[in-house]
This record gives C-alpha cells, sequence and structure tokens, in this order.
C-alpha cells in the first residue's frame, strides 16, 4: 500500500542543515525565480568552508547571504539573469555572470543551465489534498521542479493560495524545511527591490498621457519600471470601464481597481472574467488578502502568460512599458546604457509581440524624457556602444514622455525622428533635430 501524502510530508520534513547536506563540490545548485528561501540559504553559506566550486545560479537576488563577495569565489561562483539595484556595483566589478534570456521560453532557460543538481524554493504547507502553493509568483517553478535531481523547499505559512496552476504535490519534493522569518532580511519594497521613491511632476505627466491612450475594454499589461509602475495610481484607469489583466505582474495600485471593478476581464477571449498573472507584485497586506483563494486571480507560470500567442488571443491588448532610452529609429532599450547593465528584458518583448499581433493592440514605452539629473536625453540619436536593445524598432508602436506622444507604427525613419524629437526635452530638441538630418536626409 502506498504511503499517504501527510506521512511522507513527516517524513521529509527536516532541519534546513541536514537538508541542505545534500549540496556536494561541484554541483549546480539553482534558486527559482523569486524571493530567495531564507532558511536554506543561510544553511547553505554556512557550509562555504566545507564546499568548492558550487555554481549557483538565482535568477534574480533579493538577499545577500554574503557569496557574492570575491573571498568566496572558491565555494561559489555565481550566475543570475536579472540584475537588481543592490547588485549592479558588484556586476560591475564582474563578481557573477549574466545568463542572458528572458521570460519567454523561462523554464527552457532554466533547462539550459544543464543539469540542476538542487533545486531551493519556497512552499506554502500543504492542503488538504496535499498540495503546497508557490505563494504570489509561479514564474517557471513547477516545471523546473521535475528537472531537478534534488527539490529542497522552505514551508512558508504566510504564503497566499491562488487559482490557475500555483500549486504542486508534496510527493514532488524530497526535502522540507521550516521557514526562517528574520525581519532584517526583508527587501526593498517596490516590485525591483528598490526603496520607494514617490512619483514627481514629470510621472504625472506621462501618465496624463497614457491615460488619453487607454480605451474601455482594453486587455492591460503593465511592467515594472520607476515610470510604469506610478501609471494607475496616477489615474491612467480612471472612468474607465470593463477592462481586462494578462500580465506578468501587477504595478501598485492594480488590485484595487480590481476590487472596484474596474478591471472584470468582461470583454477578454482568454480567460473572461478572470485577472491572469505570473506574479502578484507590491507585497501589500490588503492586497494578498484580496487575492488569497479569489477564484478572479489565475497564476500561471512564465512560459504561458508570456506566450504571444497567448497574448494576442485577447483584443486590444495595450501593453506599457518602460525603457532606458530610445534612439531615434525606434530601437528601445530596458536593459543597459552602454555596457553598465541596468536590468533584464523581462516580458518587454513577448508583449510588443503579442500586443502587435492583438486585434486593436498597442504597445506604449514610457520613459521620462532625461535621466543623470536632466543632463542627459534619453531620446538619442543612436545607442551608446554596447546598449542592448530589448525591443527592436520594427516593433516599437508608441514613445510617451513627459512632453507628448510619439506615434511609430508604420511611420518612415524620417517621419519616427522627427515624432521622437517632438517629444524629447526642449534643452535637446535642436541637436537631435541636426543630427537626426544629418543621418535620414540627403
Amino acid at each position: 500500500m502506498s504511503e499517504n501524502w501527510q506521512k511522507a510530508y513527516r517524513r521529509k520534513l527536516v532541519s534546513a542543515e541536514a537538508a541542505i547536506k545534500v549540496v556536494r563540490s561541484g554541483d549546480k545548485v539553482v534558486f527559482t525565480h523569486g524571493r530567495e528561501p531564507l532558511a536554506l540559504g543561510l544553511a547553505l553559506a554556512a557550509r562555504r568552508s566545507e564546499l568548492q566550486n558550487v555554481k549557483l545560479y538565482l535568477a534574480n537576488p533579493h538577499t545577500d547571504f554574503d557569496w557574492y563577495s570575491p573571498d568566496w569565489r572558491e565555494s561559489f561562483s555565481i550566475e543570475m539573469s536579472y540584475i537588481l539595484p543592490d547588485f549592479r556595483e558588484r556586476f560591475k566589478k564582474r563578481y557573477y555572470d549574466l545568463v542572458v534570456g528572458g521570460l519567454t521560453g523561462f523554464t527552457s532557460q532554466y533547462q539550459a543551465l544543464n543539469q540542476i543538481d538542487v533545486l531551493l524554493t519556497e512552499v506554502s504547507p500543504p492542503d488538504e489534498s496535499g498540495l503546497c502553493s508557490f505563494g504570489a509568483s509561479v514564474w517557471g517553478k513547477k516545471k523546473v521542479i521535475k528537472s531537478a535531481r534534488t527539490v529542497i523547499a522552505e514551508v512558508n505559512k504566510e504564503l497566499i493560495r491562488t487559482y490557475g496552476d500555483n500549486s504542486i504535490h508534496v510527493s514532488e519534493i524530497d526535502y522540507f524545511v521550516e521557514h526562517l522569518y528574520a525581519e532584517e532580511f526583508k527587501g526593498g519594497s517596490d516590485l525591483l527591490g528598490r526603496a520607494i521613491r514617490m512619483p514627481g511632476k514629470v510621472e504625472e505627466k506621462i501618465a496624463r498621457y497614457v491615460g488619453t491612450l487607454t480605451n474601455d475594454g482594453d486587455t492591460l499589461q503593465i511592467g515594472v519600471g520607476s515610470t510604469s509602475e506610478w501609471l494607475v495610481p496616477l489615474g491612467i484607469l480612471d472612468n474607465r470601464v470593463d477592462l481586462g489583466w494578462h500580465s506578468e505582474v501587477t504595478p501598485r495600485g492594480v488590485i484595487k481597481k480590481v476590487r472596484d471593478g474596474t478591471i472584470n476581464g468582461r470583454y477578454k477571449n482568454c480567460h473572461q472574467g478572470k485577472v491572469v498573472t505570473v506574479a502578484i507584485g507590491g507585497g501589500i497586506k490588503e492586497d494578498l488578502e484580496f487575492v488569497n483563494d479569489n477564484p478572479i486571480f489565475e497564476l500561471y507560470d512564465a512560459d504561458y502568460v508570456l506566450d504571444p500567442r497567448v497574448i494576442a488571443s485577447n483584443d486590444n491588448v495595450l501593453a506599457i512599458n518602460s525603457a532606458l532610452c530610445i534612439d531615434l529609429t525606434g530601437q528601445i532599450a530596458a536593459e543597459s546604457t552602454g555596457w553598465s547593465m541596468f536590468g533584464g528584458s523581462g516580458g518587454q518583448l513577448a508583449f510588443a509581440i503579442g500586443s502587435h499581433m492583438s486585434k486593436g493592440g498597442r504597445f506604449i514605452t514610457a520613459l521620462p524624457s532625461t535621466t543623470s539629473g536632466g543632463y542627459l536625453s534619453r531620446i538619442v540619436s543612436s545607442l551608446p556602444e554596447g546598449t542592448i536593445v530589448t525591443v527592436p524598432r520594427t516593433l516599437s508602436d508608441i514613445v510617451v514622455t513627459e512632453y507628448g506622444i510619439a506615434k511609430l507604427k508604420g511611420k518612415s525613419q524620417r517621419e519616427r525622428a522627427l515624432e521622437l524629437v517632438a517629444i524629447a526635452h526642449p534643452t535637446f530638441r535642436q541637436e537631435l533635430d541636426r543630427e537626426a538630418h544629418c543621418l535620414f536626409w540627403p
């Protein structure tokens, strides 16, 4: 007779120190996307003197376990796929390496890491059926667990449960450990782990322009970034009705719009009446309580949510994302300026493609006209050497700064250049116009 799940769970429940002993020198150890399980991270760091050449992969690290120091290189070599603010300076010093990839094909990106010897993740306690929830974010956790040699899960009773495909059975986990709660290890407050910076007049002006581009019945996606994350609280959805949501994350203000009925998915073709996302962002307690066990919310892995075909199955997709800079042909850079990395590609390309394929779809890039205290223009004649193009010019559509709206789709290079010069900061317009004429006129 097979062992019941309750008995199996009790048998698999061990201390973090006991579980982490499965890690051997030379192993590939992978943390699933999102917050690192704290007890397991500390237990692994404590074995520094015993281990050599352990390859750690953390898609988007939040917690500093000390192993990012160059003094730890003999024990741990680090790879990541998204450079969060707290780790940028160390990345510039080449303390660790970057795995190139986006959220489209998320599971295959993990599988391309070759053999995963030990996978570390975080789950809720099992329910009456022996199913553990991944909480407020799914990413590619469920599929990646199936490809790892050994899976260790830290059990966090605070994790919410959602509908969709957001759970895994006790039988698919090798070891469980109790979660360690520690106030001092909490990360930043926004979606990218940064201290919250309140919006200013520039963001308010951008929001007013973006608000004019939203329509009743649109299915929305809004990405992370200091500009895009403030758009909903700044009113872009005010006085709109019957909106849908299909997005990688849920920036601040979105759950409130679900609560008041503005976002209800009435006109969605795919998952009608549902809020579809990979992760519930922001960490606001009231929002998480509203989402918990609420059937309107469905969380799926990134391979599904960011599939351009799934995105495009909804009409009138309105995708809104931030960027670092854009050149006069419409090439959008959201990961780096020059060789300096500031983040990852995220789902921008997937939503650029999906909105392009959607009937009535639009893709908005929202960014301030300047950076570095106003000394540098974000609209440039050509991208600096080494800059990564996140969205190619063939998919750029609408660009918004605090100075207006530029519509690029279907425009020639000359027309695009003129549109972009018109929404650049006045200080840089004359120079940009001169450079545009040198580049695109005889």
